[in-house]
């Protein structure tokens, strides 16, 4: 078989901000914009990698989420226990100062981890965890 991961899946819960986040501080390409009865879903990837997606979707949009399930989602996306995802860049560094300059919460600085990975973490203005893994 020949199967990729096209699309990846992150809650937001402030479009706009989301938006700037991804588009002007990690500087992903917005590829879909869409609307629908009051939500909003935003496709980004990396410029240069059409075939990969995060898209940015209201959280409990699924018709079959009870409102408690929707409320214990805001919850963990408040906490920053909700959802993540692993990016990684050729230069840690500089992707670091700029994603600080941009005034993003910072988790951890750019650290050698452990387990032989050299990594930042930051939350996005949803409070989804980032991590920024340097590629060697």
């Amino acid at each position: 078989m020949d199967i990729t991961i096209h699309s990846s899946f992150l809650p937001h819960n402030d479009a706009e901000a989301a938006l700037a986040f991804y588009r002007d501080t990690l500087g992903f390409e917005v590829r879909n914009d869409v609307g629908y009865n009051g939500l909003r879903w935003l496709t980004v990837g990396p410029v240069g990698q059409p075939a990969v997606n995060i898209v940015l979707a209201p959280p409990g949009a699924d018709p079959g989420t009870t409102d408690e399930e929707r409320r214990t989602i805001e919850e963990m996306m408040a906490k920053g226990t909700y959802a993540s995802v692993l990016l990684a860049t050729t230069d840690l560094d500089a992707t670091f100062e700029k994603v600080q300059a941009g005034g993003t919460e910072i988790v951890q600085e750019p650290t050698e981890q452990p387990y032989g990975v050299r990594d930042c973490a930051l939350r996005d203005p949803s409070g989804n965890m980032v991590r920024i893994q340097e590629l060697r």
